[in-house]
């Protein structure tokens, strides 16, 4: 006979009193998922991804960017820390003092060793049922980033780029935003 263990669900107010260990901590669907602090390709990566974005937005004006860590929250039970996010100037109010209340307008995520389930699927699902119109899944191994876009019937993979094919990186979310592979994947190993 097999005994259920009870689930327990964590909420917010619970993932406040987590103390810092220098791990990242994320609440989906009230579950906990503690990941190791990446490492050194990975933070290049996302180092180099937010300056790209940070230049055009100073440029343009069309908003802000954040990158990790900062809280993402969904709802009481869904609360995480996307490795890249944008937020367009029109719903710049979602930024508190505490994190991000509501879906950005992107986010993006940096495949670490070990998180690629969690990335590409969990959290994929995650980005998709709160209507975040793009998410891009960056992998530091292949040099390839995946584009999801938001349609009316869900996440469709528009793009899959690479390094190796000579790809610029383009968005309707970002008119005028051209980021080469050659160039975020540089110097990142």
């Amino acid at each position: 006979m097999q005994t259920e263990r009870p689930t327990v669900s964590f909420t917010y107010e619970d993932y406040l009193l987590i103390p810092e260990d220098g791990k990242r901590h994320e609440l989906i669907d009230g579950e906990e998922y503690v990941s190791p602090a990446p490492k050194t390709r990975h933070q290049r990566i996302v180092f180099r991804l937010s300056g790209f974005l940070f230049a055009y937005l100073r440029r343009t004006g069309r908003g802000e960017a954040l990158a990790a860590p900062v809280d993402v929250l969904f709802s009481e039970t869904d609360v995480v820390q996307p490795d890249v996010l944008f937020i367009s100037s029109e719903r710049l109010g979602m930024i508190q003092e505490h994190g991000v209340v509501g879906a950005p307008d992107l986010v993006v995520e940096v495949l670490s060793e070990g998180s690629r389930r969690h990335d590409e699927v969990r959290k994929r699902k995650l980005y998709e049922r709160y209507g975040i119109q793009e998410y891009w899944i960056v992998d530091p191994e292949l040099e390839t980033l995946k584009v999801y876009r938001m349609t009316a019937s869900g996440y469709v993979r528009q793009d899959e780029l690479s390094r190796e094919g000579g790809a610029t990186l383009s968005s309707p979310l970002l008119p005028g935003f051209d980021l080469s592979l050659e160039e975020l994947f540089t110097g990142s190993r």
